[in-house]
């Protein structure tokens, strides 16, 4: 067994682990003094919100396995015992580098620039008296103190609430003082910041758990506060329906939504002056030991200083601001529907307008000639005009129908509002397929047009969903190619109806094939190695966790195919490793967006293959969701992808940190000879160019700008580029 786990430690990282160094690299673009100081303010937010999640799902999922007494041995030989007792000597690092990042740097810069917080005790009378008056008035209603004895029972606390425990003096009968406790919850309704007024060139604020502490004689009269503390309860919050045991799927997910509040307890933070006895208390009572104990000397939950991020204040403190453009061939035209016939549209976001994707369906909504929409809905998001769109269309009496994953995980609760909208509407709202998740991104549009039926569809790696096509990066297709309109109703037939899988002309589908194929291509690029012709892989990804696949890729570098991976996050592949990775290396970017967008380059013996899609190389993806991988065909769009959209990322040599062999990242820096390059930034110079100067994409050659970023692993390679792969 020992000799196993060696093996299998030295082929690959903790899934784990892994992730928590992807958190890390968020959290160091907080540590960084020279990004602005309010975009450092919102990776240390983004740094909390992910921790949350991590522990509600992964770390949960680690502790039922621990008290299953089921023992097996992940990928990397670790046991989930093993696995949890590493995850929390990290977390510590990295809850310590949170602190440590808050106390020492940004609340420092903040107060330089003006925007402090303040204790109630510093303010003068009239201050003092705005704050009592916001008490009294939105605040002091809806507080429910709770006290802890034999006739009040510890509170079932919500998930991820900041609360206050205090430690209060009684008097006794005897005339003896009583000792006793109470909880506080901080409304989670109301914002966390409570801006001072009367200050015009200052912001200054005051913490809601601050205040409430302050007024705490208020809520328990005729005591005497010894001390209060806050503390957050974290829960497990993975759903756990059985599709083919409920009559009503929505109905399902909302139940289970209401339990997720109160799932068990996974960790628990709490301010680290907090008396030791108390401490004990908490973790008795909510069933967690000393290793589920997070001590956290800076303000609980993070998320909450988001409020500092918003508003139109400091522009100075932010990265400049970017307003993407619509790209030149969409706008050129009077008619989405024109421009797509002219020839397959490259979306790349936020880079591209997302408005193109909604002024796509807006127009199919009125156009009197489209009979259908059909459409994937997975993270909608707040943004309603996607679904005004569809039920616009069925005003105008089209076919209109929305597949809508309600498990999308954390945004459950919105899909069921919009899912129920829809249906209001007189859209046919269906759920998929039982024991899938709907991950692929699709759009298909039916026209009538000169005494035939034309199919236009829109695919991407990314939701339909503009507040993220703000902030992440991600690839659309707009084209009307007849065998992906066939592929299309294909899918939607299976998604809605009652079928076996049909199979595809051009997309790749899973669970049904994407798999398979994907070792099929790594598979070739070997062969084409060991025969001496041009072989090579380049992958873009958020995760790479199958076996079978870095099984492949391992067996694919031996035989001498040169790899390049750039996966935002996990990663349980370790390159470079003598004997068993040389040829590959993975870098990661992290950045003013969310690295998103998936995309595959097989060689191919100079013939290459390029693919788009909404599935990274996980197992989840490959064998638990409905995934829609699919080939660019047209070979000036190829060639974007390959010399601009990978060679820039790959180029990368500011923002960009590559995997060691050991699975610790190392930040690149430009070389003596070499220039900084910043991918999104180079990225944003780009669309704004084109805009600018009107370059379209044409059917000729030099159809987009050459880019020849420095060290660009394409330069020299024979690659043929013209025509279908």
């Amino acid at each position: 067994m020992t000799t196993r786990k060696a093996e299998q430690s030295s082929r690959f990282i903790n899934r784990e682990l892994s992730w928590l160094e992807f958190n890390q690299r968020v959290l160091d673009e907080a540590m960084t003094p020279e990004n602005p100081l309010l975009e450092r303010i919102k990776f240390l937010s983004i740094t909390g919100s992910n921790l949350d999640e991590f522990f509600e799902v992964r770390v949960a999922g680690l502790k039922q396995q621990i008290e299953s007494r089921v023992v097996e041995r992940g990928l990397d030989g670790r046991t989930a015992t093993e696995t949890f007792r590493a995850i929390r000597q990290r977390v510590a690092r990295m809850v310590e580098d949170q602190s440590r990042t808050w106390n020492e740097q940004l609340q420092p810069g903040l107060a330089r620039h003006h925007i402090r917080f303040l204790r109630i005790n510093d303010l003068n009378p009239r201050r003092r008296k705005a704050v009592q008056t916001y008490y009294e008035d939105h605040l002091r209603p809806v507080l429910t103190p709770l006290g802890l004895d034999p006739s009040h029972p510890f509170p079932e606390l919500l998930n991820k609430t900041v609360n206050l425990i205090i430690s209060l003096e009684v008097p006794g009968n005897s005339g003896q003082p009583q000792y006793r406790r109470a909880i506080v919850q901080v409304p989670r309704a109301q914002s966390r910041l409570f801006r001072l007024p009367d200050e015009e060139t200052a912001l200054e604020f005051v913490l809601l758990e601050d205040m409430i502490g302050y007024f705490l004689e208020d809520l328990f009269p005729g005591t005497r506060i010894l001390g209060y503390w806050s503390f957050r309860v974290t829960r497990n919050s993975e759903l756990y329906i059985d599709e083919e045991e409920v009559a009503n799927v929505l109905s399902a997910v909302e139940n289970e939504l209401h339990r997720r509040r109160k799932g068990v307890a996974v960790r628990l933070e709490l301010h680290p002056e907090c008396p030791r006895e108390i401490r004990s208390h908490l973790l008795n009572t909510l069933n967690l030991s000393e290793e589920d104990l997070y001590l956290i000397d800076a303000p609980l939950n993070p998320q909450g200083l988001m409020a500092l991020y918003e508003g139109d204040h400091s522009p100075e403190l932010r990265d400049p601001p970017f307003k993407p453009p619509m790209p030149i061939e969409l706008k050129s035209r009077s008619s989405y529907f024109a421009a797509i016939r002219a020839r397959d549209i490259l979306l790349h976001h936020p880079y591209d307008s997302f408005e193109s994707v909604i002024g796509f369906l807006e127009e199919a909504a009125e156009d009197p000639d489209v009979l259908a929409i059909k459409q994937t809905l997975y993270r909608n998001g707040g943004d309603s005009r996607i679904v005004q769109a569809l039920m616009r269309a069925v005003h105008n009496d089209k076919q209109v129908t929305a597949v809508v994953e309600l498990k999308a995980r954390f945004d459950e609760a919105n899909n069921i509002v919009w899912a129920r909208r829809l249906e209001e509407a007189g859209v046919h709202v269906v759920y998929g397929l039982i024991g899938y998740k709907i991950h692929g991104k699709v759009c298909l549009v039916v026209r009538h047009e000169e005494s035939r039926i034309r199919r236009y569809i829109h695919l991407s790696t990314g939701n339909y969903n503009p507040t993220t096509a703000r902030l992440y990066t991600d690839l659309g297709l707009m084209t009307c190619e007849p065998d992906f309109g066939e592929d299309a109703t294909n899918l939607f037939n299976l998604l809605t109806g009652i079928c076996q899988f049909p199979g595809m002309r051009r997309f790749l589908i899973a669970p049904f094939d994407l798999h398979r194929k994907v070792l099929e291509d790594i598979h070739q690029e070997k062969k084409n190695a060991e025969q001496g012709l041009p072989a090579r892989i380049i992958a873009k990804m958020n995760a790479l966790v199958d076996k079978d696949v870095i099984d492949a890729l391992y067996d694919a570098s031996q035989a001498g195919v040169r790899i390049e991976l750039i996966v935002r996050g996990i990663c349980c592949l370790r390159p470079q490793v003598k004997g068993l990775s040389e040829h590959i290396r993975v870098i990661s970017i992290v950045d003013r967006f969310l690295e998103h967008s998936r995309i595959f380059y097989f060689e191919n013996a100079c013939r290459p293959k390029v693919f788009l899609g909404s599935a990274d190389w996980m197992p989840r993806n490959f064998q638990r969701r409905i995934e829609i991988v699919f080939p660019i065909q047209d070979g000036n769009l190829r060639d974007r992808i390959i010399n601009e959209l990978l060679a820039i990322s790959w180029s990368d040599n500011v923002k960009a940190r590559e995997i060691d062999p050991d699975g610790g990242y190392r930040q690149r820096a430009p070389g003596p000879d070499e220039a900084p390059a910043r991918s999104q930034v180079t990225f944003m110079n780009l669309a704004l160019k084109r805009a600018e100067e009107g370059m379209a994409p044409t059917t000729q050659q030099g159809a987009y700008p050459q880019v020849t970023p420095r060290l660009s692993p394409f330069q020299g390679d024979s690659v043929r580029r013209d025509g279908p792969p």
